[in-house]
């Protein structure tokens, strides 16, 4: 059986784990050059819309909200099937896949959710 692994990391941490790099920020990191980010994929797609991200701030005591409505954008987001089949595809073939971002906060982020959504949505345990 292939253990299927997805793993979050701050972008301005050096990469350490080998894998399918996504980053899931819709805007570009501050101070990251694109050559020096080894992405496999930047998924601004299915990155939070700017309208739900400047509501959020990455301010800690919206989080719980900005976990719906983040989630709801999910549901109804053309882009999550592609992004879904490019993931299984990964995991498939044992890469793990690491998403990035670029928050300092590691435990209120929109990577944080789009985990927690796709556990929900049986892309990985």
């Amino acid at each position: 059986m292939i253990k299927m692994t997805i793993k979050l990391e701050r972008i301005y941490t050096r990469p350490g784990t080998p894998g399918f790099r996504i980053l899931t920020d819709r805007l570009w990191p501050r101070g990251i050059k694109k050559v020096d980010a080894h992405l496999d994929l930047w998924a601004k797609d299915i990155a939070p819309t700017n309208d739900l991200r400047k509501w959020f701030n990455h301010e800690p005591a919206k989080f719980a909200e900005f976990t719906t409505r983040y989630m709801a954008e999910l549901d109804t987001n053309p882009a999550t099937d592609g992004f879904i089949n490019t993931l299984n595809e990964q995991l498939a073939t044992g890469t793990p896949v690491i998403l990035l971002f670029g928050a300092k906060d590691t435990a209120n982020n929109q990577a944080v959710v789009l985990n927690e959504w796709l556990v929900a949505h049986g892309v990985h345990a």
